[in-house]
This record gives structure tokens, C-alpha cells and sequence, in this order.
């Protein structure tokens, strides 16, 4: 036999192994569903609150602190004996940093009356800049049973850049029972209270920086 013919013989017969091994190692699981979070779907505000006040200020807010376990792109879920897991084939759109960040400017543009907020980009360049510390981002499931509530806390300073000072400190608190055990609702229940709790967020944030010389 020619000793080219010799050569290429392992080769050919390594074609339809190289086959079946590309074939066994296929997967079916589906990617896991993606969810977003988006201003204007918390509960709105009386009819008689007034509107923010047009404040001539430049708002950077910087990206969050998140609290250990949360710190993710998974929804995280709590349970009666305070063990915490994550939703099978959920996953926010991002890391939650990136999320809170992203869904706070679009929040303090609706609600703060602020000349400018973004993200921490323009930080340097801005006049005031927002911190948050997440400390609760997670849906609690009780001992009764039936859907979760969705619990939201967030720490906040607000500072001023030219003056290196600290102008305010606050927090949020919001909770928001799911209408079902399902992903869409407890999603849901996610965004109305992330709203809720960042509205609160806007409104002691514009009476800080409207007057700045009395806060602490």
C-alpha cells in the first residue's frame, strides 16, 4: 500500500468519531429568561402632592453597593427559615448594581426635577452625586404560604462635589405582595416597589439640594 494511502487512514477514521462526539455534547436548555425593570409603574402619587420642584442642579448617581448574595444577575428569593436561593431560569437583565443604577436615572428624570442626572460617568463633572447601599432586593415567601412579597430597602447619601460634604442621608422602604406565585407576577412586584422605593428616594432628594445650606 502507498505510504501516502497509510497516512490517511487514522485521519478518515477519526471523521465520523469526531461527528458523533459533536453530537453527544449538544444541549437543550434554554437560555434563561431575561427581565427588565423600568421606571413610571410604582403607584402614583396623590392627585394634591405638587410637582418637584426645577432645580438647577447636575445629579450623578453613582453605581450601588449590594448587599452579599445579592450582588447578581439572579432573582433572589428568601424563604421561611431565612435560606436564600434564586429563581431557576430568571435573570435580570444585568448585574443588580447595573440595574438599580440604570432604573434610579430614569426615576430622579421623571421625579427629582433636576436640571441633569446620569450615571457615575459624569461624576466629576457634576454637582451633587447620589450614592445607594442595597441592603434588601429579594422576594420573601412566608410560613402561610401563597405568593412572596417583594421587599426593597436602600440606603442613600447625597454630597456635594465642590464642597467634598456629605448634604443628606436616607432611606427607602418598600414591600409589594405578588397577585401570583409565578415569575411574571413576582416580577412585577419587583418593579412597583424598586418605583416606590426610588420615588421616595427622589422626592428627599430634590428638598435636600433645594436647600442645601440647612442640611446636616
Amino acid at each position: 500500500m502507498p505510504a501516502s494511502l497509510v497516512r490517511l487512514t487514522p485521519l478518515l477514521l477519526l471523521l465520523p468519531l469526531a461527528a458523533c462526539t459533536g453530537s453527544l455534547f449538544k444541549t437543550k436548555v434554554a437560555p434563561p429568561t431575561l427581565y427588565l425593570l423600568s421606571a413610571g409603574n410604582a403607584d402614583p402619587a396623590p392627585a394634591s402632592s405638587a410637582p418637584p420642584p426645577a432645580l438647577s442642579a447636575d445629579l450623578a448617581v453613582l453605581k450601588p453597593r449590594v448587599r452579599a448574595g445579592l450582588d447578581t444577575d439572579r432573582i433572589a428569593a428568601v424563604y421561611p427559615d431565612r435560606h436564600l436561593d434564586y429563581f431557576a431560569d430568571a435573570r435580570w437583565s444585568g448585574p443588580l448594581d447595573e440595574v438599580i443604577q440604570d432604573l434610579v436615572v430614569q426615576v430622579f428624570h421623571s421625579r427629582a426635577g433636576m436640571r441633569n442626572v446620569s450615571g457615575d460617568v459624569s461624576a466629576f463633572s457634576s454637582a451633587y452625586w447620589l450614592e445607594l447601599t442595597v441592603t434588601d432586593f429579594e422576594a420573601e415567601y412566608s410560613d402561610a404560604g401563597g405568593p412572596p412579597t417583594v421587599r426593597v430597602h436602600l440606603q442613600a447619601r447625597i454630597g456635594s462635589s465642590a464642597e467634598r460634604r456629605i448634604i443628606a442621608r436616607f432611606e427607602a422602604d418598600a414591600a409589594k405582595p405578588a397577585a401570583a406565585n409565578r415569575m411574571t407576577a413576582i416580577v412585577a412586584a419587583y418593579n412597583e416597589a424598586a418605583n416606590d422605593a426610588l420615588m421616595q428616594l427622589a422626592a428627599n432628594s430634590s428638598q435636600a439640594l433645594a436647600q442645601p445650606s440647612k442640611s446636616p
